[in-house]
């Protein structure tokens, strides 16, 4: 870890405040507010969404400006986006809440390549290490995230209103760490422009599967993770003990990035990744056998941990996909497809939980474990049978 890495794993660390401050409040916030109960999550909804729709533009931004420019135009529109919705709450205005959230998506958008921008940082030998270890300044945010929405919940009238501001607050301290790292210069463009077509790239076996099984691995996470806040409240639990689940969700989520790097390299991006599915697995059978706490608690935590396998995998993975010069076009492909996931299945946790359930709603994540285990089956196959024969 150099002092660039340490910085944007600190920047790391204040994106994922956001993110699980976001997902803390939004939903119960947005149930207060929405005109009818399965509407509670369209600001969670609304976050990802503005993500999906910002991603062919912070591709642009990132081409034309760099990274440290682009990354800073982000904590910018973080920060005017958390007054907005500070705004909106004050106000009791449901969809203006919604659409502050869609513009926040920008900054999701911006800050999701952060990891991709940590492997530029190190060098070729230490790529997964240093995607690995920015990812675990993540641990943090999951820390501070559930904390902060709890300690700021009565700082106005308006329950929940002051975690805005200090979202507003974080976003100019990430600013100023952000502008103090030294990016490396953007690659010399080939004779020819960008590299290959982009339809060339994304029909590799290697890049369909990176995008798969990150954008559902994230939709698995997401799907139960913005439903638990309202499900434990449903079930009578206090938003403490929610605040609860989430930090040690989001522990588990970023812990492991300590030597995430290190498995990976020792016995490759598919086996952690086959290792991730099962512990989702596994978090689905624990939700499933009750609705105490310590179900809530173990469940999200194995969860966590399991993701984190799952997209550090997948975002190793897909590194073989692209050349320097192609990144941004590749990039931008790969948040689409994880923000267009996370848009359906924050779309379908809110109503689901609502009016169909916990318990279906687990059921409901099978699928799309079951359709990530196919696709490394896949992957494995094609790799296994284009090795030359010894």
């Amino acid at each position: 870890m150099n002092r660039n890495l340490w910085l944007l794993a600190t920047c790391q660390a204040l994106f994922l405040v956001n993110n699980v401050t976001f997902i803390a409040i939004n939903g119960l916030v947005g149930w207060s507010l929405a005109p009818l109960g399965w509407m509670a999550t369209l600001p969670v909804m609304g976050y990802v969404v503005g993500g999906a729709l910002s991603t062919g533009l912070v591709a642009r931004t990132q081409q034309r400006w760099g990274r440290q420019r682009s990354f800073l135009l982000g904590l910018a529109v973080a920060c005017g986006s958390a007054l907005l919705c500070l705004y909106a709450v004050l106000h009791k205005d449901f969809w203006l809440l919604c659409a502050a959230t869609v513009i926040a998506g920008y900054y999701n958008a911006n800050a999701s390549l952060y990891r991709f921008a940590a492997a530029e940082l190190a060098a070729a030998p230490q790529r997964e290490k240093a995607v690995s270890l920015v990812m675990a300044g993540g641990l943090l945010g999951g820390i501070v995230g559930p904390n902060l929405a709890n300690a700021t919940r009565e700082w106005f009238a308006v329950p929940f209103a002051g975690a805005y501001v200090a979202l507003a607050v974080a976003a100019v301290l990430s600013a100023a760490l952000l502008a103090c790292i030294q990016f490396p210069p953007a690659p010399a463009m080939r004779a020819g422009g960008g590299g290959r077509p982009l339809a060339e790239i994304v029909r590799q076996p290697v890049f369909i599967v990176a995008a798969l099984a990150g954008s559902l691995g994230f939709g698995v996470m997401n799907l139960l993770m913005a439903a638990t806040p309202i499900a434990m409240q449903q079930c009578g639990l206090p938003f403490s003990s929610a605040a609860l689940v989430l930090e040690w969700h989001v522990i588990g989520m970023f812990a492991p990035g300590f030597f995430t790097g290190h498995l990976i390299k020792r016995f490759g991006a598919q086996p952690v990744m086959g290792v991730g599915l099962a512990l989702n697995l596994a978090c689905i059978v624990v939700a499933l056998s009750g609705v105490e706490l310590h179900h809530f608690l173990v469940a999200l935590f194995v969860l966590g941990v399991g993701w984190n396998f799952l997209f550090t995998g997948a975002t190793t993975l897909s590194l073989q996909a692209y050349a320097p010069e192609e990144k941004d076009k590749a990039q931008a492909v790969l948040n689409f497809c994880m923000f267009a996931t996370l848009a359906l299945t924050s779309f379908a946790s809110g109503v689901l939980v609502t009016t169909r359930g916990w318990t279906l709603l687990n059921y409901g994540s099978l699928l799309p474990v079951a359709l990530t285990a196919a696709a490394l089956v896949w992957l494995a196959a094609r790799t296994r049978a284009t090795q030359p024969m010894h």
